[in-house]
C-alpha cells in the first residue's frame, strides 16, 4: 500500500488531539509544538511527554507555513455543522481549498494535522474526506466509513454509555457485542415504523453520505464539475424513491406522498434517539403535525421565507415548460433531450454548475433546512437542526422521502416533455430473449429469499478518551439469499454481436391489489444490473450472480474493519481501496412478505452501439457504476439514466407488456421473507452477547 496512508490516523478517534496515539499500532503525530491549540502550549512537553508511554511509533509532521483559517474557523469546533447550510458548506469548501492547495503530500498532511485540532470536527472529516478522494497523492486511499468515525450518527446513543463501561471495565479480546435492537426509534403504533429497516439502514445512510463526498455541490470546479453529475444526482435519488415504494408496498403502506403544501401541517413525526458525541447533545425530534416555518436564525446566518422557496419552484417549472433556462448573461441555455436533465439536476441541487443560482436559487438544499430547522426556527430555544439537515442522517426521517418524491417530480415534469422512445430506439434486431429465469439455493425458481442478519460494526475508531481494543456493535438489518439469473438469449444474425444486459425490477400491484399502468409502474423499475455481453450466433445462457451487481458495493464494504479485512497487496488491494460509493449489497432486494410478494423481473439485451462509451474501466472503482459512475472516468453509459424507462411511452402502450420489444423479457417472481434472524457472519452463537435495551 502506498505511504500515504499514514493520513488516515487522522480519522481515528476525531475529537482526540493529533498527538494522541491512534489506532491499535498506536502511532502517534509528532507535531511541532507550535501545531499545539493555544492552551496547551504552555504546557507542551508535558502534554506531549504524557503520552510517550503508550506510543509505539511517530509520525514526523514537518513544519509549513499555516493556512489562513479565519474562514473554516467561523464555525465553533463542537458545532453542528450542515452542508445544507449556505455558510457552512462555503466554510467547507474553503477548508477543501486549503487542502487541495497543498503542493506535495508533506505538506497535506502537515496541513491537516494542523486544522484537525482547531477547525469544526465534522466540517473537517468532511473537507478531509473530499481532499483524500480529489487529490492524485491519496486518491485510492480508502476513506474509513463515517459509521466507525462518528457511530453516534446511525445507532441509539444510549449504547455509547454501555460501549464505554466495556472498554474501560474489559480486557480488549474478551469484549463482547453490544446488541442494538431493530425497533429503538418508535413503536408499532406509528405505521410509518413499518420500513424504519430500511431508512435507519447503516448501509443505506452510509451510501447517501459517501455519494454527496464523491459528488460535493461546493468546492473547486475540477471536483464538482464531475461527467454527468446532475443528471446522477437525479438518477440515484430517483433510485432511492423506487426502492423505498416497494418496501411500502410490501409492509402495507401506500406509496409516498409528495410534500407539495409547504403551509399544511407534516403529519409524520420523527424521534431519532441520536446523541452528538461531539457537541454532547442529543439530535431535535421533530413532532408529528409541525409545520414549515420562515427560518430566521442570524447564528446560522440564515433567513429563508418559505415563499422563496415557492419562487424557485415556479421559476424551474417554467424553465421546463419553456424549454430552456437562463443563464447569469440572459442567455438561453436549451433543455435538450440528452443535456436537459444534467442541467436540471445542477439547478435543484444548486451546484456551483448551476447556470444561474440567483434565478433558480437554492431549492433542495434550503428545503432541506426548512425542515431540519421547523422545531426551533429562530433560534429562540438554541437548538440546533433536526436529522434532515445532515446528508449521514436525513434518510432515517420519513420526510426525506416525501420532500424528495416532490423534488423527482420535478425531473418527470422534464422527462415528460421529451419524445417516447420509438421501437427502433429500444428494439435490437436479431436479438431475442427467450426465457429468464432466477435461481436462489434451496427456493423454487424465480423466488427470491429475504430475512433478518445480525452484523458488527467496530465503535473503538469513534469512541474518544477510552482504552484500545475493538467495541463492537452489534446491528440487525434486512438481508437475501445469493442468487443468479439465467437468461436465454438467441441471436439470429448470424455473426457475433455485443449488448447491455439491463435488469429491472418493480412490484405488479399498487397499494389497492390493482395492476399498475405503464406510466405508473415505469417510475417504480428498481435497476439491479447493468453488464456488457458477447453474443455468439444462434443460442446464448447468460448467468449472472446477485453480487457482480452494478448497482452495489460487497457486503464488507459497509460491515468492515479496515485494520483487520484490508487486503495485503495486488489486485484485491486495488479494489478494496474504492471510493467506497455503491448501494449496500444487503439492501439490493425488497423485504417481501411472508406469503410471497409478487414482482416483475425486466431483462432486457439493448444495442451496444447506441451504449457504447469507449474508455478504459479497469480502475478498481467501477463495481457500482449505475449509482455513483466510475471514478476519473466517463459515466459508462451512453444511454440517459433509468432507460428504457425515463420516458411516457410510445402511443398504445398502457401496460408493460405492451412495451416489450423483441430483446426484452418479462418474468413474475416472489420475495419471499423469512422472520428468522442468521448471527453475524464468521462468528459463533451469540447468545453471550450484551444486549441494550
Amino acid at each position: 500500500m502506498s505511504n500515504n496512508n499514514s493520513i488516515l490516523y487522522l480519522f481515528d478517534r476525531p475529537a482526540e488531539p493529533a498527538y494522541v496515539p491512534k489506532g491499535e499500532k498506536k502511532v502517534a503525530f509528532d507535531v511541532p509544538p507550535n501545531y499545539l491549540p493555544d492552551r496547551y502550549r504552555n504546557v507542551a512537553v508535558d502534554v506531549i511527554n504524557r503520552f510517550a508511554d503508550t506510543t509505539d511509533s511517530k509520525i514526523p509532521i514537518r513544519q509549513i507555513t499555516l493556512p489562513d483559517l479565519s474562514i473554516p474557523l467561523r464555525l465553533g469546533r463542537r458545532e453542528p455543522f450542515s452542508l445544507f447550510i449556505p455558510s457552512h458548506r462555503k466554510m467547507a469548501a474553503r477548508l477543501i481549498e486549503i487542502f487541495m492547495g497543498m503542493r506535495t503530500y508533506d505538506d497535506f498532511l502537515s496541513a491537516s494535522v494542523y486544522c484537525r485540532d482547531r477547525v469544526n470536527t465534522n466540517m473537517f472529516i468532511y473537507a478531509l474526506s473530499v481532499a483524500i478522494l480529489h487529490r492524485p497523492d491519496t486518491k485510492n486511499l480508502p476513506i474509513p466509513p463515517l459509521s466507525e468515525v462518528f457511530p453516534e450518527k446511525f445507532m441509539d446513543g444510549g449504547v455509547f454509555s454501555r460501549a464505554k463501561e466495556e472498554a474501560n471495565l474489559v480486557p480488549a479480546g474478551s469484549r463482547q457485542p453490544i446488541v442494538i435492537p431493530k425497533d429503538y426509534t418508535a413503536s408499532d403504533l406509528d405505521e410509518e415504523h413499518r420500513v424504519a429497516y430500511f431508512r435507519e439502514d447503516l448501509g443505506i445512510n452510509l451510501h447517501h453520505w459517501h455519494w454527496h463526498l464523491v459528488y460535493p455541490f461546493e468546492a473547486a470546479r475540477e471536483i464538482v464539475n464531475k461527467d454527468r453529475r446532475g443528471e446522477l444526482f437525479y438518477y440515484m435519488h430517483e433510485q432511492i424513491m423506487a426502492r423505498y415504494n416497494l418496501e411500502r408496498l410490501c409492509n402495507n403502506l401506500p406509496r409516498v406522498k409528495r410534500l407539495i403544501n409547504w403551509q399544511e401541517p407534516i403529519p409524520e413525526g420523527y424521534f431519532p434517539k441520536l446523541d452528538s458525541l461531539v457537541a454532547s447533545r442529543t439530535w431535535p425530534s421533530r413532532t408529528a403535525g409541525a409545520t414549515l416555518k420562515d427560518i430566521n436564525r442570524p447564528v446560522d446566518q440564515i433567513n429563508l421565507d418559505i415563499q422563496d422557496l415557492i419562487r424557485w419552484r415556479d421559476r424551474i417549472f417554467n424553465a421546463i415548460h419553456e424549454g430552456a433556462v437562463k443563464d447569469t448573461n440572459e442567455r438561453r441555455i436549451e433543455l435538450t433531450e440528452t443535456e436537459g436533465i444534467n442541467i436540471l439536476g445542477n439547478i435543484v441541487e444548486a451546484s456551483i454548475l448551476s447556470p444561474n443560482r440567483n434565478l433558480y436559487g437554492d431549492m433542495h438544499n434550503m428545503g432541506h433546512v426548512a425542515i431540519s430547522f421547523c422545531h426551533d426556527p429562530d433560534h429562540r430555544y438554541l437548538e440546533s437542526f433536526g436529522v434532515m439537515g445532515d446528508s449521514s442522517t436525513a434518510m432515517r426521517d420519513p420526510v426525506f422521502y416525501r420532500w424528495h418524491a416532490f423534488v423527482d417530480d420535478i425531473f418527470q415534469e422534464h422527462k415528460n416533455t421529451l419524445p417516447p422512445y420509438t421501437t427502433q430506439q429500444i428494439d435490437y434486431q436479431g436479438v431475442q430473449i427467450t426465457d429468464v429465469q432466477v435461481v436462489t439455493p434451496n427456493q423454487p425458481t424465480n423466488v427470491f429469499s429475504t430475512f433478518w442478519q445480525q452484523s458488527d460494526v467496530d465503535l473503538s475508531r469513534g469512541l474518544d478518551f477510552t482504552p484500545r481494543g475493538a467495541i463492537l456493535s452489534r446491528f440487525t438489518h434486512l438481508n437475501h439469499a445469493p442468487f443468479r439469473y439465467r437468461i436465454a438469449v438467441n441471436n439470429n444474425q448470424g455473426s457475433a454481436k455485443m449488448g447491455t444486459v439491463r435488469i429491472f425490477m418493480a412490484p405488479d400491484k399498487d397499494e389497492r391489489g390493482l395492476p399498475f399502468t405503464f406510466r405508473e409502474q415505469r417510475l417504480l423499475m428498481i435497476e439491479l444490473d447493468k453488464f456488457t455481453v458477447n453474443l455468439r450466433p444462434g443460442n446464448n445462457t447468460i448467468e449472472r450472480r446477485s453480487d457482480e451487481s452494478s448497482v452495489t458495493i460487497p457486503f464488507e464494504r459497509t460491515f468492515r474493519n479496515l485494520d483487520e479485512n484490508r487486503p495485503v497487496g495486488g489486485d484485491s488491494l486495488a479494489q478494496f481501496n474504492f471510493c467506497g460509493c455503491g448501494w449496500p449489497q444487503h439492501m439490493l432486494i425488497g423485504k417481501g412478505s411472508k406469503e410471497g410478494f409478487p414482482v416483475t423481473l425486466f431483462v432486457m439485451v439493448s444495442d451496444i452501439n447506441g451504449d457504447r462509451i469507449t474508455q478504459n474501466t479497469e480502475t478498481g472503482c467501477n463495481d457500482a457504476a449505475s449509482y455513483c459512475g466510475i471514478k476519473d472516468r466517463l459515466y459508462p453509459d451512453k444511454r440517459s439514466m433509468g432507460y428504457p424507462f425515463d420516458r411516457l411511452p410510445r402511443n398504445g402502450v398502457d401496460t408493460l407488456q405492451q412495451f416489450l420489444t423483441g430483446n426484452m423479457r418479462l418474468t413474475s417472481c416472489n420475495i419471499r421473507f423469512n422472520d428468522t434472524t442468521v448471527p453475524p457472519r464468521n462468528s459463533g452463537a451469540d447468545s453471550n452477547s450484551l444486549t441494550f435495551s
